[in-house]
């Protein structure tokens, strides 16, 4: 939500600006925004949240799992985004792709449990 706020005010983030930490160089680049658009590839990822949300207040299911598993893939294609084609990373993207994984491995677990459980 931070990362959409500051999109919408046109203000810098609070990161550093230079070397290969530099949030304002990838806030600013063409893939900080969902293409065509101009709404910020962040706000994907309050949606993203949301849904999980949602999702982790039902009894679990393969739906936990699946939608943990396509966030990790999103997160995954940033991460290529940021290191290979910007040659930078953000930190405030970062944290966000570690709750992402975080969240796959509470499915993961979750999962695992699951199976273990006696049939009732």
């Amino acid at each position: 939500m931070y990362l959409t706020a500051l999109h919408y005010a046109g203000v810098a983030p609070a990161c550093p600006a230079t070397g290969p930490i530099n949030c304002e160089a990838v806030l600013s680049s063409s893939y900080a925004v969902i293409a065509g658009t101009s709404v910020p590839t962040s706000m994907l990822g309050i949606v993203w949240f949301g849904v999980s949300a949602v999702l982790w207040t039902q009894r679990f299911g393969w739906t936990q799992l699946a939608w943990s598993g396509a966030g990790m893939l999103a997160v995954l294609y940033l991460v290529f985004l940021e290191i290979v084609r910007l040659g930078t990373i953000c930190l405030w993207c970062t944290a966000t792709h570690v709750l992402v994984v975080v969240l796959l491995l509470f499915a993961l677990v979750a999962r695992a449990e699951y199976q273990r459980a006696p049939s009732v």
